[in-house]
């Protein structure tokens, strides 16, 4: 979820950001407009219970089944799992834990999250395999990259945990890189809110939710939605992300039919 502080408007070099366009041809290529291969995001929180902590199988269902959908229409899905509803490293660390030590607990906690989504999906009947960038090989492929590509190829969700195996990295970093080394066409941040917005809805209702923004729009406006080094990583190879509300039933499919829905973060129209 994004929890962003209200956007400066001091820079006059920083491109405006556009709330009432729609998503325009001209921001995607026909590919990312409907892409037959996505990355999703997803936080840990997403599959906790009340106030996003431990697993709620219930939620973790939902998210199955929206993974499933897509599946079904001939999408390579690979998905990107937090740990926060489990660990969070950087808070740890605020308490005295050594950030390395925190983070690698947080890796942990993203494959605990992906064995749950896991075992729901082939509860469903989707073939699915999960790939570790920390070594567990009891429980976890490791994370290599042809062979993830292969699953993909051979019609398997591939869930990808333990982040990108280092410490100071977050799941959104690992997301952003995951997607340009497994080829995918667009980013599919799936938060809590139905995309960004100008300040935290929750607390200030007149809220402006931007429909489209550029990767230096949310660099430059310190929007929360993702670290900078993701959006960063995003701007340099031009994935776009599209930033959804998941709890709203049937927006899985939106997403990756090209519908106009939450807020595309791409570069200049």
């Amino acid at each position: 979820m994004s929890k962003p502080p209200a956007p400066s408007t001091s820079s006059s070099a920083t491109p405006a950001a556009s709330s009432g366009p729609a998503h325009t041809s001209a921001r995607l290529t026909i590919a990312q407009r409907a892409p037959r291969r996505v990355l999703l995001k997803l936080s840990g929180e997403s599959m906790g219970g009340e106030g996003g902590r431990g697993i709620d199988l219930a939620e973790v269902r939902k998210i199955a089944l929206s993974c499933q959908s897509i599946h079904e229409m001939g999408k390579d899905v690979a998905v990107v799992v937090g740990g926060g509803n489990l660990v969070r490293g950087a808070e740890l660390a605020t308490h005295g834990m050594g950030r390395a030590t925190g983070d690698y607990m947080g890796m942990l906690a993203t494959l605990i999250n992906a064995l749950a989504l896991q075992d729901v999906l082939e509860g469903l009947g989707v073939p699915t395999r999960c790939l570790s960038a920390v070594s567990t090989h009891q429980c976890a492929e490791p994370y290599i990259r042809r062979r993830a590509i292969r699953h993909l190829e051979k019609r398997r969700i591939v869930i990808l945990a333990g982040g990108t195996g280092n410490p100071y990295f977050t799941t959104d970093t690992c997301a952003a890189l995951r997607a340009q080394e497994l080829g995918a066409q667009i980013l599919l941040k799936a938060t809590k809110v139905d995309g960004v917005y100008s300040a935290d809805p929750k607390k200030h209702p007149a809220a402006e939710r931007f429909k489209h923004l550029t990767y230096w729009d949310v660099i430059n406006r310190g929007l929360a939605v993702m670290d900078a080094t993701a959006i960063t990583m995003a701007m340099e190879h031009d994935l776009p992300i599209l930033v959804f509300d998941f709890k709203k039933p049937g927006n899985f499919a939106r997403a990756v039919q090209g519908e106009e829905i939450g807020t595309l973060i791409s570069r200049a129209p």
